[in-house]
């Protein structure tokens, strides 16, 4: 294994097994200041790409990753930056890295890996200073037995991809920044160009959208925001603290995804209804339900979620009547008019929020997940009687998690019907609607006001 580049080479080849090898010697007893931010982030990333872990629960301040949770707010929020853009441009950043190589890396060569990508994201994604970034991933290397050996092809790479990063970049533009698999599937799915435009939304951080009670114009001119066709107060290039915000205290408004303030819309006038909300925490749709006039029981199977929920509506100053049950095994005496099953699904419709996710998810977690779903949904539809409705919702982008679940479950039950949406009922999301009359939304959509969540819902009545 040895650096592609003429100027490295006999540099890099050879490693003498005395003082560790790098462009300075290592100093035990200093800390360099932001290295343990790196090294948190590479044990992150391996835990990501070769433990298929989720991101945001090793990067949480209290329960999160050891090596985090030591971390300053600030060295944690620089590791949160570094492993997203990592992860949002992990094809490109690999490409580039095996075009800098003669050979590849040694198979075992996995958290010597995970230290270059890191590396090489703040480089190329970041404003990390090249020679920051180069300095602590050669003093990475050099601390870590492992990798000690390498520590002289760290710094050629590195250097090597600082001198270039401008042709390197160009080099990789048209490479989708996705899992091949996944890729594969949107492509299938939705078309090539569609799936390449999927690609490119989620190379950018999602905005902050918020759901607002009422006076969605007013809380967009107050907040310096903007409403968009979901209803939702988008602000666009918001980087502070959210319970800062005007409003925060008071609860008039909760943070929600505007494709995901959606399905609550889809049952039109509810006020004074009985509707039940299955999986409900953290209770964004629970609020909506409520702040639409109905009287609200909110399921939910985890006691801790279920917290986090009655917490979000007490700011809200809104209530329900939350049930801590078993979704399969919620059998309430008296039917609901409505139901709202947003169910576990994939998330792949989230990426540009978690971008661990295309990286942490497989076809055989999305075939897992669509059964459930069909057990859930099945056991939903008999929780309303006659005249009743129930909207089925996830934020997967995969069709068998969605419209091929939904007509196989309808197939079987003669007594429900679809419940076709018009173009015409959302303007400025007429693309989101399909032929079939249900929501389809895509990371792509709504690209000049800064793209939403792929999301996808319909609505069934009971005959």
């Amino acid at each position: 294994m040895v650096l592609n580049d003429e100027k490295s080479r006999g540099k890099s080849k050879n490693f003498k097994a005395g003082r560790p090898a790098g462009s300075a010697r290592r100093t035990d007893h200093a800390e360099k200041a932001g290295l343990d931010a790196r090294i948190a982030a590479t044990k992150i990333l391996g835990a990501v790409l070769d433990k298929k872990t989720s991101l945001d629960g090793m990067l949480d301040a209290e329960h999160g990753n050891p090596a985090v949770r030591d971390l300053s707010e600030a060295d944690r929020a620089l590791v949160r930056a570094i492993l997203h853009s990592a992860l949002r441009h992990l094809p490109r950043i690999e490409a580039i890295l095996d075009s800098l190589l003669d050979t590849p890396l040694p198979e075992g060569a996995r958290s010597l890996k995970h230290l270059l990508i890191i590396a090489a994201a703040q480089m190329l994604y970041l404003d990390v200073p090249d020679h920051s970034a180069v300095d602590l991933a050669v003093e990475q290397a050099n601390r870590d037995p492992r990798n000690r050996r390498f520590a002289k092809l760290v710094n050629a790479l590195l250097r090597r991809i600082g001198r270039e990063k401008d042709a390197l970049l160009a080099s990789v533009a048209s490479l989708p920044c996705l899992p091949s698999w996944f890729f594969e599937r949107l492509t299938e799915v939705y078309g090539r160009e569609t799936a390449l435009a999927i690609a490119e939304a989620q190379l950018q951080p999602a905005a902050i959208d918020l759901t607002v009670k009422q006076d969605a114009a007013l809380w967009a001119e107050k907040l310096n925001g903007k409403v968009l066709p979901t209803g939702s107060v988008r602000l666009e290039k918001f980087r502070g603290a959210i319970p800062a915000l005007d409003g925060f205290d008071e609860g008039a408004w909760w943070v929600q995804d505007a494709a995901a303030a959606i399905p609550a819309r889809l049952f039109g006038d509810i006020r004074g209804k009985r509707v039940a909300d299955l999986c409900a925490a953290p209770g964004g749709k629970t609020a909506q339900l409520i702040a639409l006039g109905a009287e609200v029981t909110a399921v939910e199977q985890s006691q801790s979620r279920l917290k986090r929920l009655q917490g979000n509506l007490a700011r809200l100053g809104l209530e329900a009547d939350c049930v801590l049950a078993s979704l399969l095994d919620f059998r309430p005496e008296q039917a609901f008019d409505a139901v709202l099953l947003d169910a576990p699904c994939s998330s792949t419709g989230t990426m540009r929020r978690h971008p661990d996710v295309p990286w942490t998810k497989g076809p055989a977690d999305i075939a897992k997940l669509a059964e459930l779903q069909e057990r859930l949904l099945r056991h939903a539809l008999t929780l309303v009687g006659s005249g009743g409705v129930v909207v089925f919702s996830n934020c997967s982008l995969d069709p068998l998690e969605g419209e091929d679940m939904v007509a196989r479950v309808l197939a079987d039950c003669p007594d429900f019907r679809r419940v076709e949406m018009k173009a015409s009922d959302w303007p400025g999301l007429e693309q989101a609607i399909t032929p079939r009359g249900e929501i389809r939304t895509t990371p792509a959509m709504l690209a000049a006001d800064g793209g939403l969540d792929g999301f996808y819902a319909c609505v069934i009545a009971k005959i």
